[in-house]
């Protein structure tokens, strides 16, 4: 990593390896842009022939521009080792749609498959073939744009050459009968491939299955591929997600054994396909006319459909799914790489219809039939299983022994590592392909080193909140547990008090921390001191765990010392809240005017604005009304709002 290829590329990490390539991701740092690369095996850069033909096939692929075509943007050699620089597609492969989803409807399926024969049918009007569809080079980007990959074989189709090298070109479960038959390419063994992958879109299954890649390849010979109604358990007249006759007739004439019974190209398989996505989006589904019309081989003048590519929007997760190839120079999807090795094809005779012969002859024709079939059965076999040796037993042993292991069954290996639960760091914990497996001879053996457990600490947590509680685990790989409530005096409600393991517990991923969550102080009963006693008051609640704040003022009914008001009121608190009392100082005090020897009037008034209330006490009735005396006395203290009582005589 951190490689720089022609003074531009800096190589950012391994996206994919192969038999033949590995693929990385890049900056192009003179246009500031992701790209991938795929980088030949070294070893290969000593043939020239297959230099040329690597840079026949990337300016080939350069040359196509669409929408829907992942651009091939430059090649070049890095240190013997030719290379090809490739737009980066961030998203998902439709074969981790199908995956995921199973089956489509009838709508969604056109939708995905429209661009994808648009950018194909592009390429045949340029000359190209891709020979190799299927829905791991079906790429759905982030944003939604529906992409194909792996151009980068294409050839040019007036060359009209049987594959190179005597190899057969596309994915077994994909593969035109003819190429496994004769290796001969033109336009309607994609139109083929095509057919097929709306077979498994529609359906959620392969038209044809086997237990190994020769009963596929013989299945594709000798069988056609069935309307896909016949798959699948809704009808048409049931539902509009059913298969309406006009597609069983366009999958089944666009995938038929003899390509002269095939659209001629992917333009005509592309106006086939606008035309059933229009009757959809009408609500036709039972057309006889249009059913006839997806048995035509050229373009309908009168019914021919131009439509803009439609975009699909549902981005998902990214895959890397290794699957079977047949190709000497294997291309790679930029956003999903997908590397194997070649595989020769059986050069053997077509299968044509053939006339019931008469009676007399009716043993030899049989005889003649079996000898074809055991022909193409042993060519197959020889073709498919010959080339290749098994994986050795490599689990287990350190890279030194491993190396030598490889090397003495003629292999090639790769190293990488991983984490790994039961076997010991720096151990093989893996291999692809796996122990046993098949592999090309001289082929590449992908061993992967023990890294041992994999553990992730346990983050701080006491103190956060849950979201960032979680967060801190997710992060990491491990997971929230059961969650409990407490009460905490210290610790703001919805915070982390503590979890099951320490803050630097060495945990395996997915493993689950409880967590217990603080409520916050618990909740106490106050009561209503109002007209009690303060003192007792703040004794009480201090026990209770409140603070208590105190201010003072006079009140002329409340005796001092006690309660005015408190706040809150009664009712329910919790620990550490604050209650502020008023206490009385009981009533503000005033000095009582000398009054005596004034009339009674006078005196009354003097003592009224001294905020007495005033009461007449008539000692001896001489009629004078003077004042003798008061109670309290003369300049004694009384409570504001008292009564002075005055002794008159």
């Amino acid at each position: 990593m951190g490689e720089l290829l022609d003074g531009r590329y800096a190589i950012q990490r391994k996206l994919a390896r192969g038999g033949m390539a590995t693929v990385y991701l890049a900056d192009d740092r003179r246009l500031t842009r992701t790209v991938a690369i795929k980088v030949m095996h070294e070893g290969l850069g000593d043939d020239q022939d297959f230099i040329g033909k690597f840079d026949r096939e990337a300016r080939a692929a350069a040359r196509l521009s669409h929408p829907s075509v992942v651009s091939v943007f430059d090649q070049g050699l890095h240190r013997g080792r030719p290379y090809i620089v490739m737009e980066y597609v961030e998203g998902c492969t439709l074969r981790h749609m199908i995956t995921r989803e199973g089956s489509f409807s009838p709508e969604r399926a056109l939708d995905l498959l429209i661009p994808v024969t648009s950018a194909v049918a592009a390429a045949h009007e340029s000359g190209l073939i891709h020979r190799d569809i299927k829905p791991e080079n079906v790429l759905i980007s982030d944003r939604g744009q529906i992409k194909v990959a792996d151009f980068g074989l294409a050839r040019a189709i007036s060359a009209q050459t049987a594959t190179a090298t005597g190899m057969l070109i596309g994915t077994v479960s994909y593969i035109a009968p003819e190429l496994v038959t004769h290796g001969k390419a033109d336009p309607r063994c994609d139109v083929y491939a095509l057919a097929v992958v709306l077979y498994e879109m529609l359906t959620g299954t392969k038209p044809h299955t086997g237990e190994n890649p020769i009963q596929v390849a013989y299945a594709h010979v000798h069988k056609a591929i069935p309307a896909p109604s016949s798959a699948v358990k809704t009808s048409w007249r049931e539902s509009r997600n059913g298969i309406p006759p006009y597609l069983d007739a366009l999958v089944t004439t666009a995938a038929a054994r003899r390509p002269s019974d095939r659209p001629d190209d992917a333009r005509v398989l592309l106006d086939h396909l606008r035309q059933a996505r229009e009757s959809l989006a009408r609500g036709v589904m039972d057309d006889s006319a249009l059913t006839e019309r997806m048995k035509r081989t050229t373009l309908d003048p009168e019914n021919h459909i131009t439509e803009p590519v439609p975009s699909l929007r549902s981005p998902s997760e990214g895959e890397r799914t290794p699957t079977l190839r047949f190709t000497p120079s294997t291309p790679v999807s930029p956003g999903f790489p997908d590397i194997t090795d070649g595989m020769p094809y059986y050069d053997g005779p077509v299968d044509e219809p053939v006339t019931p012969p008469p009676p007399k002859r009716r043993w030899p024709a049989l005889v003649a039939g079996i000898l074809a079939v055991l022909l193409v059965c042993s060519g197959l076999w020889w073709v498919f299983a010959g080339q290749y040796t098994a994986t050795p037993a490599l689990d287990r042993l350190n890279q030194a022994q491993a190396q030598a292991a490889a090397e003495k069954t003629g292999l090639q290996i790769a190293f990488d590592s991983e984490y790994s639960e039961d076997v010991p760091a720096g151990l093989v914990a893996r291999t692809q392909p796996g122990s046993g497996e098949r592999i090309v001879h001289g082929g590449t053996v992908q061993a992967f080193l023990s890294k041992g457990p994999q553990r992730f600490n346990v983050p701080a947590l006491r103190g956060l909140d849950l979201a960032r509680a979680t967060d801190a685990l997710t992060r990491i790989n491990l997971a929230v547990g059961n969650l409990t409530e407490t009460h905490d005096d210290k610790a703001p409600a919805g915070t982390v008090l503590s979890s099951s393991f320490a803050e630097g517990t060495p945990l395996k991923a997915g493993t689950a921390v409880d967590l217990v969550m603080s409520l916050g102080p618990a909740p106490v009963t106050l009561a209503d001191w109002v007209k009690k006693s303060y003192a007792d008051a703040k004794k009480a609640l201090t026990a209770q765990g409140l603070k208590v704040k105190k201010t003072e003022q006079n009140h002329a009914d409340i005796d001092k010392g006690d309660v005015i008001s408190q706040s809150p009121p009664a009712g329910e608190v919790h620990r550490g809240d604050t209650v502020s009392f008023v206490v009385s100082k009981g009533p503000v005090m005033k000095t009582v005017p000398n009054v005596r020897g004034y009339y009674l009037d006078r005196a009354r008034e003097i003592l009224t604005k001294a905020g007495f209330k005033v009461s007449v006490n008539r000692l001896i009735n001489f009629g004078f009304d003077r004042v003798v005396g008061t109670s309290p006395r003369a300049g004694s203290k009384a409570p504001k709002g008292s009564t002075v009582t005055v002794n008159l005589a």
